[in-house]
């Protein structure tokens, strides 16, 4: 017997009705909780999607930045289109992610597309070439939308890139001007 006058068996019987899992209530605040935090997670993987897609598709842009090197390098001069550059026409260079590549006086500029999430469906991206005045024997160094331009060097092109900075790689941004 315990203190109450009870026999044991009651008291242990007692406590495991108490115990005996979640109400209804528990559960739906649960899910709502669960709920809530999935729902703050998905526009964080959009944007993560569509700077994975971003990346990718700059890869394409590696074939025009050959050819504008190598007309820089032979003629100390800037291509002005993709046949200066000896490249493929724009509409030619396709890649899963672009539709197309163009050169223009040296920037090379990616059209997002096909395969492309339908937030970048025709989204431009461009890189521009940073040179050294009077000097095609110095490699280009490629600056991506508003990149800071290396000292002693100047950029050349038209900046046309018109992807929302959040979407861009971390190398396409520059500093923030204070």
């Amino acid at each position: 017997m315990d203190r109450a006058g009870r026999p044991p068996f009651t008291r242990y019987h007692a406590a495991m009705r108490r115990s005996q899992g979640f109400t209804w209530i528990e559960l739906i605040i649960i899910l709502a909780i669960i709920a809530i935090l999935g729902a703050m997670a998905v526009p964080g993987l959009h944007d993560t999607t569509l700077k994975k897609q971003v990346k990718e598709g700059m890869a394409l842009g590696d074939v025009a930045k050959k050819g504008v090197q190598a007309a820089w390098a032979t003629a100390g001069d800037l291509p002005k289109d993709n046949d200066a550059a000896a490249v493929p026409p724009s509409e030619k260079m396709v890649g899963a992610l672009v539709k197309d590549v163009k050169v223009d006086h040296g920037a090379v500029t990616l059209t997002f597309g096909n395969n492309a999430s339908n937030s970048l469906h025709g989204k431009r991206l461009t890189l521009r070439p940073a040179v050294v005045k009077d000097q095609p024997m110095v490699p280009i160094a490629w600056l991506c939308n508003t990149a800071d331009v290396p000292g002693g060097m100047e950029v050349k092109g038209k900046n046309e890139t018109d992807i929302p900075d959040k979407w861009l790689p971390l190398e396409c941004r520059g500093t923030p001007k204070k």
